[in-house]
Formats: structure tokens, sequence, C-alpha cells
């Protein structure tokens, strides 16, 4: 099996699962924002949410470069 090929299949799971994760853990700070819970609590699950977003979209991203490769390699 090609390795760009390979990259791409494995890469664009993990990049979507983080992406998806991240929006989540997001979403929950925002809800302990708006109950009113304590600074701390809502600015560290943000910060891992955009952590765990932002290492998705990065991942994501190399597979669609490896995608791209692929592709190219083969002419399409």
């Amino acid at each position: 099996m090609d390795q760009h090929y390979q990259e791409w299949s494995e890469n664009a799971p993990r990049g979507l699962l983080l992406i998806g994760a991240g929006i989540s853990v997001i979403g929950q700070a925002v809800v302990l924002k708006t109950r009113r819970k304590s600074a701390l609590s809502w600015i560290v699950l943000g910060t891992l949410g955009l952590i765990l977003f932002n290492a998705g979209v990065a991942i994501f991203g190399e597979a669609v470069k490896h995608r791209t490769l692929y592709e190219s390699k083969l002419g399409l």
C-alpha cells in the first residue's frame, strides 16, 4: 500500500475525532461559564478544548496533504 494513502487513512479519522472532542470540551467550558462556576474550572477546560481542537486541525491538515500527494502521484 502506498505510504501517502496509509498516512491519510490513519490521520484523517484521528484528526476528525480530535476536532469533535475539542468542540465538545469547549462547549462544556461554555456551560460552566454560563452557570457561573469558578473561573479556573472553565478556563482550564476551555484551554484543553482549544488544544484538542487545534491538534485535530493540524492532524487533519496533515492527512489532506498526504491525500493530495497520493492523488498527484496517481495523476488524478
